[in-house]
């Protein structure tokens, strides 16, 4: 467990200097990079084609062990279908992230600045997590409460 920790401190400490170096915890360049309209500045694209392809390499090669280094097997998504709430999710992701310039991501990187602006959108996303589960904890009672009447 303790390896688990310190390997997923090193992920994120890696994680939080690349998303510091490549810009992406400056709103003004995401933004830039979603206006494709008006004033486009596609240098993100550069650092998702190499987060890309960095991802699609060492997948095969992590992959063709028979399990991962620090876990009993691996947890790879097999599901390729989608459904209503991952659209609307993911639209509603894309809407937050063109408006403010932040995904949780940098969010979290910058607002360890002290960032104004970071520090509230960090301080909106845990209350919009806080409210899914919320809506989703209402959702299944609701649903078992119908359930049990028709029974």
């Amino acid at each position: 467990m303790q390896k688990q920790r310190i390997a997923s401190f090193v992920a994120g400490l890696i994680f939080a200097v690349g998303l510091g170096v490549s810009g992406m915890t400056q709103p003004h360049k995401v933004v830039g990079f979603l206006d494709v309209i008006g004033d486009w500045d596609p240098s993100l694209v550069f650092v998702m084609l190499g987060a890309i392809g960095f991802n699609a390499v060492a997948l095969r090669l992590i992959t063709r062990r028979d399990k991962p280094l620090l876990n009993a097997e691996f947890f790879i998504p097999s599901r390729r279908d989608l459904t209503p709430r991952l659209v609307i999710g993911s639209a509603m992701f894309g809407v937050g992230w063109g408006m403010a310039g932040y995904c949780p991501g940098p969010a979290l990187v910058t607002s360890s600045t002290g960032a104004t602006q970071a520090l509230i959108f960090v301080a909106a996303m845990i209350v919009g997590i806080q409210g899914e589960r919320l809506f989703e904890a209402l959702r299944a009672r609701a649903k078992a409460s119908q359930e049990a009447v028709s029974m």
